[in-house]
């Protein structure tokens, strides 16, 4: 958990070493997933690894609870299996219908959960200044609500919920066209096919909506008091939008989502490469 969301923030206390790429030229990469956790456990023992688990817990827990109360309120009905390209429109409205259900219980338990998920973020990132300004669930949710007032709980929640939607709709959608059109009913491994299919249209859809997910992060521990959400660290950003283009601007859209070949900047290459 700790290591991947610092990767988000962009702190790197570690310098960058000397590789080789697939074609054999020397570039600079920075410290893979694991080199980042050994170091986060020489500076604040295993423990550290867990900063933040317990607010992340209850957040998933929360999550959880609310998807079922929300099923059980607005139960989908059952519709007949379709997969002949002659019931198109029937498939499709079927799709539509399930992605609409699905989306309404995302968005309830994202609204739900979310509070304690910027509990989590903010309690990890005390990691970079030494913090210990957020120090329990209980507390933290007092210090924002002193600090902030309610809004402060929904921080980074917009982006969120637009990453959410946007996977839901586009990794549905992708696979039951794919599905209709490019696997054939003839096929004796059609079944089984299709079974893999949504799972690999997430994975292919989650690196397009990965950038949400990291504004939404950010701006859950932007100017809170933190000093990894203030400068130098990063601008005081006025509003996601803000963060987006600032990220776009510096070609961070997708900082963090790579865990182990993490290529360098180019603002690090003063280290000799021949």
């Amino acid at each position: 958990l700790l290591t991947g969301f610092l990767l988000q923030v962009g702190h790197e206390p570690l310098p960058p070493i000397v590789g080789r790429n697939v074609l054999g030229r020397k570039v600079l990469y920075l410290p893979g997933f694991f080199t980042y956790a050994r170091h986060i456990v020489e500076v604040d023992g295993k423990r550290g690894l867990f900063r933040g688990l317990t607010p992340r817990l209850i957040s998933s827990t929360l999550s959880t609870i609310t998807r079922g109360s929300v099923k059980k309120a607005f139960p989908l009905e059952d519709m007949e299996h379709v997969s002949n390209k002659d019931d198109m429109k029937t498939s499709l409205r079927k799709v539509v219908k399930e992605t609409s259900h699905e989306m309404m219980m995302q968005c309830v338990s994202r609204f739900v959960s979310h509070p304690l998920h910027v509990i989590s973020m903010r309690c990890m990132v005390q990691f970079v200044g030494r913090e210990v300004k957020y120090s329990g669930v209980f507390s933290a949710i007092s210090r924002i609500f002193k600090e902030e007032g309610i809004l402060g709980f929904f921080v980074g929640l917009v982006p969120h919920i637009l990453g959410d939607v946007i996977f839901l709709w586009c990794c549905n959608l992708l696979a039951h066209f794919i599905n209709t059109y490019a696997v054939d009913d003839n096929f004796s491994q059609a079944s089984v096919i299709r079974s893999y299919t949504k799972f690999v249209m997430g994975i292919a859809v989650s690196m397009l909506t990965y950038p949400f997910l990291l504004v939404g992060d950010l701006m859950a521990v932007n100017n809170c008091g933190l000093r990894a959400g203030l400068p130098p660290y990063a601008p005081a950003f006025t509003s996601w939008i803000h963060c987006w283009r600032y990220l776009s601007a510096q070609g961070q859209l997708f900082r963090g989502s790579s865990l182990l070949f993490r290529r360098a900047p180019m603002s690090a290459t003063c280290f000799p490469l021949d």
